[in-house]
């Protein structure tokens, strides 16, 4: 026999046995009602597994803005041209250099590229060039953490951005 027929008895046979099992379930489907139940259990069970595992990553990321806001709070800030310059450079590099070990290190790449956001003289423009550089979930995050920082600021005018930040997350600085 030639390949070509060889081939397309091959296939007919296998979407003939997917269409049997297709049929099959489909009448075990309507036929039993244990099984049905089975089934909708099944899915309430994926639902419920997939509602906690968005709870758990919502909670990981307030986690990692609160962790972040307040590190970069507590730590001082150069304040000279020079400094604040060697300063954004050696928190971009590191930063660079945990989004390079893969998604595994992106939550903490946060840190470095924000401090480096704290002490960069135009704030818009690095994060315009954070946008087309960094990976998504890390710009994403970072895009969080400021927003968060403004509507804090925003409310409270009359205490420090550190501590209106932190008071945004619930988190009490020393």
């Amino acid at each position: 026999m030639k390949n070509t027929t060889i081939a397309l008895i091959t296939t007919g046979v296998v979407a003939s046995l997917g269409l049997g099992y297709l049929i099959y379930f489909d009448s075990k489907r309507r036929s039993n009602p244990e099984f049905r139940k089975q089934l909708r259990r099944e899915r309430k069970q994926a639902a419920k597994a997939s509602k906690e595992a968005e709870k758990d990553e919502k909670e990981s990321r307030l986690k990692l803005i609160e962790r972040v806001i307040v590190e970069c709070s507590k730590e001082e800030l150069p304040i000279s041209a020079e400094a604040k310059e060697k300063y954004f450079m050696e928190q971009v590099a590191a930063g660079e250099a945990l989004c390079g070990q893969g998604p595994s290190y992106y939550d903490e790449a946060v840190l470095p590229f924000y401090k480096a956001l704290k002490v960069y003289p135009a704030p818009m423009e690095l994060v315009m060039i954070y946008q087309k550089t960094i990976p998504e979930p890390v710009f994403t995050t970072i895009t969080t953490i400021l927003a968060i920082e403004q509507k804090a600021m925003e409310g409270q005018q009359a205490e420090t951005p550190e501590a209106a930040a932190a008071s945004a997350t619930g988190v009490d600085i020393e």
